[in-house]
């Protein structure tokens, strides 16, 4: 008797999971359906875009980039979203006797079930309609469509199979960290290119387009429109392309999958004692810093931002949107040296809830918080932990901006301002981290705990004004310098004088928010426990 199909147990499979976690709660449910929703609706309204390039000028240079950016997208899915699909895993198909061809025909029919396949085809469809001219191409059309689809699909699934070791552990939970960083960075590209497109036209693709014709999943775009210039040979070549690497990728997927599921882990072998123990007090950071608790709480809080997901996440954002706002604008020839502050505004966020990144951790910090002085050495600390980052990066952006703009006598009051900045959010910061202090859950992805949503507003807005306030005597010097009512030689002052500032700011903040800290410490562990 021979064995029945795992195609249909393993489709059905992905259903069930599916309607079973939208169960779970409704928010979750509303969540899923407005994101089909929105991915539908763009889904058709780039189909009836795609379909009106039709007899445009270099359209078919668009398109195969288009494709090509779609699979590229697809390679790195995986890698950002490891838990967007809970088949990606077949670890947990290990204990059943299952073989691998098998195993990938299932799993391979199973990932076409869903809004991201249905999103992939529409637009495939709406490239093929661009680019065919004549009843030969959209018969190539017909085949090539569904064959690029399949590369995507065999091209994530292979990445998946080939990491999913490493996207199971907290280092490949922390890969998510890049995704705010390609996201910020790509939509800058995308801008400054719609930009330069709307201006130069369409044809400036066409030497990139050209090169890419000839790579899956765009070679199949490629092969549609060879057909319809007449060139069969060419089409031939970029179908049977298509096709060898939708097969090599699902060679490469079965042999991922058979060492995958034969191969031992790390939770199965044994590690050598005492050779896994490192001695760490001696070595790297921890011997330039001082000694006492300041060392300590400083290597602590460095340890946060290297080793914890959200807190990394937390920093690699706005590192990625303090130096993409001020760069990309004077790229495009739009920005100006003031906009380099906004790098000191983006890193300067993280002093505020300095005690939720702990979570119920807190229990021993505050152990150890006897006194005022106490606390005020640990938010010094912490203090000083972000200024070892903050303060060259924010130097950094701002020779930057100006490099790009060429505007160096503007250099001294650019730096002057984010300096001042820079020590008012940190004065803030302290303050609303004793004031207004909420807990970050470790799992999910809400930064945010139930029901303290309006303090996480209060602590951010509150503390924002309030550093926008404490800056204005700087501002309010800059604008009058270079006014006429001012001395325009002298504007080299503000360096000076928004560094001092600044550093002022921060003492007196740490000064007042000490006190308030150390009376304070019940209710900061009760709030920052929740999550």
């Amino acid at each position: 008797m021979s064995a029945p199909a795992i195609t249909p147990v393993v489709v059905r499979l992905k259903l069930s999971l599916l309607r079973n976690g939208l169960r779970q709660s409704g928010g979750r449910r509303a969540a899923y359906v407005a994101s089909a929703v929105v991915a539908l609706l763009f889904a058709a309204l780039q189909l009836v875009g795609l379909i009106a390039l039709r007899g445009f000028d270099h359209a078919e240079s668009l398109v195969v980039l288009l494709v090509a950016v779609l699979g590229l997208g697809w390679a790195v899915m995986p890698l950002f979203f490891p838990g967007g699909d809970e088949t990606l895993d077949p670890t947990r198909l290990v204990m059943l006797p299952l073989r691998p061809r098998p195993l990938v025909r299932a799993l391979l029919v199973a990932s076409l079930v869903g809004v991201g396949p249905l999103f992939t085809l529409c637009l495939l469809a709406g490239s093929v309609i661009a680019v065919a001219h004549g009843g030969a191409a959209f018969a190539v059309g017909a085949l090539a469509a569904p064959l690029a689809l399949l590369v995507c699909v065999a091209l994530a699934r292979a990445v998946a199979a080939a990491n999913v070791r490493l996207l199971t552990s907290r280092k490949g939970r922390d890969l998510a960290v890049l995704s705010g960083l390609l996201v910020a960075v790509g939509a800058q590209l995308v801008n400054f290119g719609a930009q330069r497109l709307g201006s130069s036209g369409l044809e400036q693709l066409a030497p990139a387009a050209d090169v890419l014709r000839w790579f899956p999943p765009a070679s199949a775009i490629g092969a549609v429109h060879s057909v319809g210039e007449g060139a069969y040979g060419a089409a031939a070549a970029q179908l049977l392309l298509t096709a060898a690497a939708s097969a090599g990728l699902l060679a490469l997927w079965s042999r991922s999958l058979t060492r995958l599921m034969t191969a031992p882990d790390g939770s199965t072998l044994q590690t050598g004692g005492a050779a896994a123990v490192r001695d760490r007090a001696s070595t790297g950071l921890a011997r330039l810093l001082p000694p006492g608790r300041t060392g300590t709480a400083v290597e602590r809080s460095l340890r946060y931002v290297w080793r914890d997901p959200k807190t990394k996440a937390a920093w690699v954002t706005s590192l990625a949107i303090g130096l993409i706002v001020p760069v990309f604008n004077a790229w495009q020839g739009t920005g100006s040296v003031y906009f380099a502050c906004f790098a000191a505004g983006m890193l300067g966020i993280q002093m505020y809830n300095q005690f939720g990144q702990d979570t119920s951790a807190f229990w021993m910090v505050a152990m150890t918080i006897s006194s005022p002085r106490d606390a005020y050495v640990e938010l010094r600390a912490r203090a000083l932990a972000l200024l070892l980052i903050t303060l060259p990066y924010a130097t950094l952006v701002t020779v930057l901006t100006t490099a790009m703009l060429g505007d160096w006598p503007r250099l001294p009051e650019a730096l002057g301002l984010s300096f001042a900045l820079l020590g008012a959010m940190l004065a803030t910061g302290a303050w609303a981290s004793a004031c207004f202090p909420y807990s970050i859950p470790q799992e999910g992805y809400k930064n945010v705990a139930p029901g303290q949503t309006g303090l996480a507003w209060i602590s951010l807005l509150g503390g924002m004004v309030a550093a926008a306030v404490l800056c204005a005597p700087v501002i309010a010097l800059t604008i009058w310098l270079n006014t006429g009512a001012g001395d325009g030689d002298r504007l080299w002052l503000l360096l000076p004088v928004g560094t001092l500032y600044g550093a002022a700011l921060t003492l007196l903040g740490l000064r007042l928010a000490a006190p308030r800290t150390a009376r304070r410490l019940p209710e900061i562990l009760t709030a920052v426990s929740k999550g």
